[in-house]
């Protein structure tokens, strides 16, 4: 069966919970998670709707292989109309409150309206019901967990819920699930805040039944797994250095964007790599890395648990953050470090503390704070606006600015309004690394070429999970692709991202992507789904989702020049490594993007595609 063919339709506004059949067309359309979210979205909000407005909807969703034996099977994604583009936002999370929610009997959840005071969702398998968050309003993402947990005595409660940063309508707010896990992009954290909804809890002990065909899920998921275990980058790089194992890799490659994107290069990207996560502290003889962690079903593992330097200038009269938690992904990292040209460890691990703790994106914040920077050595803003000195290198700076922006004081109520937004403020949006309003995460489009026409085109602004070329283009998966031509590029971001419409819908974790292609991938849905999932399907329903996604935002008011990326990197070349002289051929690549995708000129959906896709 692989679904659970029911869904939650919750009305804040009159304080309802009502269940209902999933449309099991659209699953059979859509498959699930983002595809069939998606779907439901757009059939129920006007494209040009406030994202903070009530008449927003968000969605929790799962997928068909959420919660089964298929590795990686503890995902579920949040989408809404997002608040920091104005596009289509869909944030995929890890952990275990994507299992739980399929173990409890639901496909999906709908949050609609809003709460006329705060409320948290109880879900404890069939039976739901709003309660009253007041005395959890204020409180952190942390705090919340372990409240709620004490206040129903189960420790095995799964929460996903929102920081002050969500409270505070931070636009990069996310909603942060297992303590460190977080569906972390595009504001879905703020449109959940502007819900009055703090949090949902579950609690499932049905499990996950009706397997079409439990034999031959087990044979494929088993022989998936070992695709897994048998590869370079699952079995061996990510168990042991993470998503961090690129940093080095990258800036060798001059594809790390460093200080606002004005370098391609960070001196210090060895001090904020994964080996120097592993090395030993002078002050204390041990390392930040504690050990790695894995989410529900994944047997990859990449997840990092660090401890901080107890005697940091960031921690020393911090206790609370003394204990091990979630440590620095490559994205964290970079966001945190090079894009502010900040090399110290301790401090990149301290502000990402307090993006999981408040539910703030580190991505988004970080690059905002490498624009203020900027902003701040041309002496555009001062001390006296910002708060703080404020040059590239500071983690004086970067510590207090993280304060700031979490709790909503100061300056830091303009920061946690994006780049975009700020850069306009004060005359230079063209600092703003942005494509659609969302700041870009860690891969400069002049040494990576792919990853340009990637965030040029993602539906949910700048991002590298809608089509992960660097696969292709750094690591030879499952092709190896020269990063610094043009040619070729448009035909490979189609591929990536339809097929990553399918691991995302799925339920199951994009990292796979690294060992496995879709045909790893359809087996595992055939033998768990019912009805007829071939690869010829699996491509069509992926290229439908993408699609889908486009007319949606194309109703919302987006047009062919949201499809672009910021003047620098197309007219400031790279100055150092691989990629010196090279600036991004964004505009080379678009046309030929669009015509591969059967759209227009100007990249609307053709009538001709829309019938060929059954939109």
């Amino acid at each position: 069966m692989g679904w659970a063919r029911k869904i939650l339709r919750v009305n804040l506004t009159q304080g309802t919970c009502t269940p209902e059949p999933l449309n099991m067309q659209w699953a059979d359309e859509y498959l699930g998670s983002r595809g069939l979210a998606s779907k439901y979205l757009i059939s129920e909000i006007d494209p040009k709707v406030d994202p903070l407005s009530p008449d927003n909807k968000m969605i929790m969703s799962t997928g068909p292989l959420t919660g089964t034996m298929a590795s990686t099977g503890g995902r579920y994604t949040i989408v809404t109309k997002g608040p920091l583009t104005g596009a289509i936002a869909c944030s995929n999370s890890g952990g275990f409150f994507g299992a739980e929610m399929k173990f409890a009997g639901w496909d999906m959840i709908i949050f609609e309206g809003k709460s006329p005071k705060p409320v948290y969702l109880y879900v404890e398998n069939d039976r739901a019901e709003l309660r009253d968050a007041s005395g959890l309003w204020g409180k952190s993402c942390w705090e919340t967990e372990e409240t709620i947990k004490k206040q129903h005595q189960d420790p095995q409660i799964r929460v996903s819920s929102i920081g002050r940063a969500g409270e505070n309508q931070v636009l990069y707010a996310c909603v942060v699930n297992d303590l460190h896990r977080a569906a972390g992009r595009s504001g879905v954290g703020a449109v959940m805040g502007s819900k009055n909804l703090k949090a949902v809890a579950l609690r499932g002990t049905k499990g996950v039944g009706g397997i079409k065909d439990f034999k031959g899920f087990m044979a494929a998921t088993t022989a998936a797994k070992k695709v897994l275990a048998d590869n370079a980058v699952t079995g061996e790089g990510l168990p042991k250095y993470g998503t961090q194992v690129l940093m080095n890799v990258i800036n060798e490659m001059g594809s790390l964007p460093t200080r606002n994107h004005k370098d391609v290069q960070f001196e210090d990207a060895a001090k904020i790599s994964a080996e120097a996560m592993h090395e030993k502290r002078a002050s204390d003889g041990k390392s930040q890395l504690v050990t790695n962690a894995a989410c529900f079903g994944c047997t990859i593992a990449c997840g990092r648990i660090s401890e901080i330097d107890k005697g940091h200038f960031t921690v020393v009269n911090k206790p609370e953050y003394w204990g091990a938690s979630g440590g620095l992904e490559y994205e964290a990292a970079w966001a945190l470090g090079a894009a502010n040209g900040v090399g110290d460890i301790e401090a990149l691990q301290y502000a990402n503390l307090l993006c999981n703790e408040q539910g703030m994106d580190p991505i988004s914040f970080g690059a905002t704070v490498g624009a203020v920077m900027e902003l701040y050595e041309m002496g555009v803003l001062t001390n006296e606006q910002i708060g703080v000195d404020a040059p590239f290198g500071s983690a004086e700076a970067l510590a207090r600015i993280t304060e700031m922006t979490a709790l909503g004081e100061g300056f830091g109520v303009e920061i946690g309004q994006g780049s975009k937004r700020l850069c306009e403020k004060y005359g230079h949006p063209e600092l703003s690394m942005t494509v659609k309003g969302q700041e870009f995460p860690a891969y400069d489009a002049r040494g990576i070429q792919g990853m340009g026409l990637t965030y040029a085109t993602s539906n949910r602004g700048a991002c590298h999970l809608r089509s992960y070329t660097v696969a292709s283009e750094v690591l030879g998966i499952p092709v190896k692709t020269d990063p610094l031509v043009t040619e070729g590029k448009p035909e490979l971001v189609k591929a990536f991202q339809d097929a990553t419409a399918i691991f995302d819908s799925a339920g199951i974790c994009v990292f796979t992507s690294f060992a496995w292609t879709l045909a790893d991938v359809q087996p595992q849905l055939q033998a768990a789904c019912d009805g007829d999932w071939s690869m010829e399907k699996l491509n069509l329903v992926g290229e439908r989702i993408w699609n889908m996604e486009r007319q949606f935002n194309t109703a919302a008011g987006f047009t062919r020049k949201d499809d672009d990326l910021p003047p620098r990197l197309k007219t400031e070349p790279a100055q150092t490594g691989p990629a010196k002289g090279l600036v991004s051929g964004i505009d080379k690549m678009i046309p030929e993007y669009y015509q591969i995708r059967g759209w227009t000129p100007e990249g609307v959906v053709t009538e001709e595609t829309v019938a060929r896709l059954g939109l």
